[in-house]
């Protein structure tokens, strides 16, 4: 009897491409030779400027006491306090959490957003605690960092399996150590502590206005598109709603027990509130179900990826047949697919660009939060689609004037940004 190995070289190849921070470094190192960055100025910006670990003691339900790994990343103050989710999860783990800080430093700048990049995450698994052993995880977690959180410093947001409630919880263990009310150390919080309209519904909607871009450049129109969306929850069921109501035909949905499939198309709104009443997709009528792993290669003319990092790897890259990728998730492609992608002609819109929205309206939220005077939902709604608008006008003429992809456009007007603001800064001594 025989058996199959993997050789370490594959090994290690597989484990370097899915690792996020290497994948940031190696378009970071493109978009700064673009720019002709010197030495220095790479070695600023690819460098986070503070991590944190941190230990947190958390008293179970059943009395025992158990100590989780935290982690929070500030990558780039430069352009203001840092902005960035954080997540709680079994996969948590620092490189992950670099990547993800160093993203957002480079998304918030695409957007104009007057922020650096951060991000935190706390490694356990939600599904297995109570809701008063993630209370009082979330609160031990913040009280561990507060010494570098506050709404000139640092001001997180939600992310995986967390919630406005989580935020609720931080906003309230600052505030309670702080001795005043700060609304505006956190966003994606509830309205009535302080939340914006369309903040929920912001990452979902700034898919739908960068695909409705996209498009434009291909000559195609929603109401001739067909469109598979990874995903269903405030990203990928929230962007399906939105792309479904412009006239897009949303073929499949998913969720993490599998995915539905109906070449006609989905109803959507029908698809949400089973998926509300039931927990899962799995039963919904009218649509085939379909294995994870075999939804991104379905017949589709944009693919929006909008649930995990390393959906699209080098092993699967090739049965995409997708002729617009919109990148919901952060970090959902590969760098080594991206270049396949890329040789073949496969227009993407890059996490840093396409899944703004959400920080665009943290932003406004936190704006919010600091003049205590609040917005209607079509205000803040005209003004995200005015940015999202304008930032992919702006990585589109820097991709052709490069001629680079949309994500090293992207990255390049992201650095150049950045790298400006550095300069006039100075280097403090």
């Amino acid at each position: 009897m025989s058996t199959t190995t993997t050789s370490p070289a594959i090994s290690q190849e597989l484990a370097d491409e899915f690792n996020p921070f290497l994948a940031m470094a190696k378009r970071f190192e493109i978009a700064a030779d673009h720019l002709d960055l010197d030495a220095g100025i790479r070695d600023v910006l690819r460098t986070p400027a503070r991590e944190l670990q941190v230990a947190v003691p958390v008293l179970m339900d059943d009395k025992t006491t158990r100590v989780y790994t935290g982690y929070r990343v500030q990558h780039n103050f430069v352009l203001g306090p840092c902005k960035g989710g954080i997540r709680f999860s079994p996969d948590v783990n620092l490189d992950e959490v670099r990547a993800l800080a160093a993203w957002m430093t480079w998304k918030c700048s695409v957007v104009g957003l007057p922020f650096g990049g951060g991000k935190g995450g706390v490694i356990c698994d939600p599904r297995e605690m109570s809701p008063g052993e993630l209370e009082r995880l979330t609160r031990r977690y913040t009280a561990n960092i507060m010494d570098i959180l506050g709404p000139d410093r640092d001001v997180p947001a939600p992310d995986v399996n967390t919630n406005e409630q989580t935020m609720a919880w931080i906003m309230d263990t600052y505030s309670m150590h702080m001795r005043s009310t700060q609304t505006a150390v956190v966003t994606g919080k509830p309205l009535t502590l302080g939340g914006s309209l369309g903040r929920r519904e912001a990452t979902g909607r700034g898919v739908m206005l960068s695909a409705r871009e996209a498009l434009k450049r291909l000559g195609l129109r929603p109401e001739d598109t067909k469109v598979v969306v990874q995903g269903s929850g405030n990203v990928g069921g929230i962007g399906a709603m939105l792309m479904h109501r412009e006239g897009y035909t949303i073929t499949s949905l998913s969720d993490m027990y599998g995915a539905i499939y109906n070449e006609k198309g989905l109803d959507v709104p029908a698809v949400l509130e089973y998926l509300a009443e039931n927990k899962r997709l799995t039963g919904f009528p009218d649509a085939e179900e379909v294995p994870n792993d075999k939804q991104l290669e379905l017949q589709c003319d944009v693919l929006v990826p909008a649930a995990v990092e390393n959906a699209i790897t080098s092993q699967n890259v090739d049965r995409i047949k997708a002729k617009l990728i919109v990148e919901g998730a952060n970090g959902p492609t590969t760098y080594s697919a991206d270049k396949i992608l890329d040789e073949r002609g496969v227009m993407v819109v890059p996490d840093i660009l396409a899944n703004a929205g959400g920080v665009t309206v943290s932003y406004f939220e936190w704006v919010q939060d600091r003049m205590g005077y609040f917005w209607t939902e079509e205000i803040v709604n005209s003004r995200l689609e005015q940015i999202m608008v304008k930032a992919f006008d702006e990585v589109d003429e820097v991709a052709r004037k490069y001629e680079s992809s949309l994500r090293i456009g992207a990255y390049i007007h992201a650095i150049d940004r950045v790298a400006t603001v550095y300069r006039l800064r100075g280097t403090f001594a």
